[in-house]
């Protein structure tokens, strides 16, 4: 039980705007035959959108605090994401797994006041996919 909370943790940091990979653990553990490959996908999946969600918050309330040091983003990476979230829209959200990139595109949706009901389902949508075609990957790789 402690290695799919540790999963979720790492997973849920990865997507924040600290520098964490949450693949490699995922991997690593989908080796463990104690452990299910669905519960890790769905702990990471959840860990790594709530993520996202934080990067939202961020965006919602702590924008007006850019220029300070502290900041997670820088405004360089800001306008990047959010000229390319004007450019797709909501359905950028799909993308927030990207590294560097994908917290921008959170973050700019919380700047621009994406309603929650857009952004939850679509970034779920996107971060499992991509732990899906991860742990699949592993799976065609390795399989005997």
């Amino acid at each position: 039980m402690l290695d799919y909370l540790f999963i979720f943790l790492v997973s849920f940091l990865s997507a924040t705007v600290l520098p964490l990979g949450s693949e490699g653990l995922l991997l690593y553990y989908a080796n463990d035959v104690n452990l299910s490959v669905f519960y890790l996908w769905l702990w990471a999946s959840l860990g790594n959108t709530l993520g996202g969600l934080t990067n939202w918050f961020l965006g919602l309330y702590l924008v007006r605090f850019e220029h300070k040091k502290w900041f997670p983003v820088t405004p360089k990476t800001r306008q990047k994401a959010e000229r390319f979230f004007n450019k797709y829209g909501v359905w950028s959200l799909l993308f927030t797994w990207l590294p560097v990139v994908g917290d921008g595109i959170a973050l700019v949706s919380g700047v621009l006041r994406t309603p929650i009901w857009y952004f939850l389902p679509l970034v779920l949508i996107g971060k499992a996919a991509r732990y899906a075609l991860i742990l699949w990957g592993q799976y065609l790789l390795f399989a005997s």
